[in-house]
């Protein structure tokens, strides 16, 4: 698991080759980390969001960052938290799709927010683990494909669930000993 790292900070000042944005279906701009992504790189970014007519829940696009140190920033749309099994496939799929959009396009490192957990409601006790487990899978999945997936998060409690869950899944990788 050495390619996901958890850290705590401001995802718009890494240095990494992408990041993610926790973005609503418009793709036009929002509050939180979506907010934060757009204030940070600067009107360009909605003007090519703009060309992009949207983006359906759990699925990804690339733009270019423009004023952000990260190259490009992929957009993705997470659940409204109801409650449901649907919400954590839906989840799932934001960072596969991700993951998927960053390999197409050569990206080498790619940082995550704590998707759908700010306005839309996730419980971040129940995302932590799906986030973890999901980008876990898909670079066990993708030997070849050498990318350093970073979960950035903004809060210490974030911080303190997201490590945990990645503690977890490294002991399962590890198996009993």
């Amino acid at each position: 698991m050495e390619q996901l790292l958890i850290e705590q900070g401001d995802i718009t000042q890494l240095e990494v080759d992408c990041i993610v944005n926790a973005a609503n279906r418009s793709l036009l701009g929002g509050g939180g980390v979506d907010g934060a992504i757009h204030r940070a790189a600067g009107p360009e970014l909605l003007a090519e969001c703009r060309t992009l007519h949207g983006c359906q829940t759990g699925e990804a696009k690339l733009t270019r960052g423009y004023n952000l140190k990260a190259r490009y920033v992929i957009h993705t749309v997470g659940p409204i938290y109801a409650g449901t099994p649907q919400d954590a496939r839906l989840l799932a799929s934001c960072y596969r799709n991700s993951l998927e959009l960053a390999r197409e396009h050569h990206i080498c490192s790619i940082a995550f927010p704590a998707i759908s957990t700010g306005v839309y409601g996730y419980p971040i006790e129940e995302a932590a683990p799906i986030a973890v487990n999901t980008v876990g899978a898909w670079l066990e999945e993708h030997p070849d494909c050498p990318i350093a997936v970073v979960m950035c998060c903004f809060s210490r409690r974030a911080f303190t669930l997201y490590r945990g869950a990645a503690d977890a899944l490294h002991q399962t990788q590890k198996g009993p000993e």
